[in-house]
């Protein structure tokens, strides 16, 4: 197909995507794979992959913001990437700097106030990163309209691990009760600032994996993943705008099955719980199918029964 073309067929498809979208996740985090092999089928070297990815990451922080995604995750450097052959990761680390210098200081950051974080084991990286990594951090530390956090040296494991340590000792030194331990005790210690649920993952590249990316606030959240199998360099806007379609698709199956489950407890339940179940089938009510929606007199019976059981 002559390139002219493809471009119209592609611009008509995400006008056709932009209007099946009706709303939003609020924090979509990134698994930008597939750089290297990018490169490589062009006959190019892994900074050529690299440098290439890095143009996708700006136009993706424009698509959120263009339909209103709040927090922004993108997993760019993991534990497991230290064992890479130290001139790839030399370039890597050179390039991040660059782009940290130069998302710090572009005008649309300061205008749409984009607070700029990192998450992971920073202090595992060279210098002239923590540093890059701490400028960006500070010129952009008063926003909050959208959080790009950069996960470097990370390792979901391993923050978790860490996070129980701290709450370990904080028990050893009286200063919480094991009967006390709550999600937020987690939480405090998992990162500096707080990090919203995952709404959605995306991945590139074809791998169909999380790689142990944030599993205390995706898979604990039941994120919804889209897979997709262009490398992130050719990641574009129809891509990123199907993988929300996928999460609203996921989002609509999870508030009918809730309205399902609570229908079928009407009735069969004590009145505290009743009131509950009665509250989420009104909430989703209208997320059910025409034949399964219960009218008002239906749910008026459904109290009336339950209270004369109790």
């Amino acid at each position: 197909m002559k390139r002219w073309l493809r471009q119209r067929v592609d611009a008509a498809y995400e006008r056709l995507l932009s209007r099946e979208i009706s709303g939003a996740p609020t924090h979509v985090a990134v698994i930008q794979d597939g750089n290297r092999r990018y490169s490589r089928k062009r006959g190019g070297n892994a900074h050529d992959g690299h440098r290439a990815g890095a143009e996708t990451t700006e136009h993706i922080l424009e698509w959120c913001h263009d339909i209103g995604v709040e927090e922004l995750t993108l997993y760019t450097f993991s534990t497991e990437n230290f064992e890479r052959p130290d001139e790839e990761n030399e370039a890597l680390f050179d390039l991040l700097c660059e782009k940290l210098r130069k998302f710090a200081q572009a005008k649309r950051v300061h205008e749409n106030e984009v607070r700029i974080r990192a998450i992971g084991d920073v202090e595992r990286l060279p210098e002239q990163v923590r540093d890059a990594v701490a400028y960006a951090e500070e010129e952009t530390r008063g926003y909050d309209q959208f959080v790009l956090n950069i996960a470097l040296a990370y390792g979901g494991r391993a923050q978790l691990l860490e996070a129980v340590r701290g709450v370990a000792d904080s028990v050893d030194a009286g200063e919480l009760e094991p009967s006390k331990i709550d999600v937020e005790d987690i939480e405090d210690r998992l990162y500096d600032q707080p990090v919203r649920d995952v709404d959605l993952i995306i991945r590139t590249g074809g791998d169909e994996r999380t790689s142990n990316f944030l599993p205390w606030h995706a898979n604990g959240n039941e994120a919804a993943v889209f897979f997709c199998t262009p490398y992130w360099p050719e990641f574009s806007k129809a891509d990123f705008l199907r993988g929300i379609r996928t999460y609203e698709h996921r989002e609509e199956s999870w508030r009918r099955t809730r309205a399902r489950r609570a229908l079928a407890l009407l009735g069969a339940i004590s009145e505290p719980e009743l009131v509950e179940a009665h509250s989420i089938v009104e909430r989703f009510r209208d997320s059910l199918p025409s034949a399964e929606r219960p009218d008002t007199g239906d749910l008026e019976a459904n109290d009336s029964s339950g209270q004369i059981a109790d």
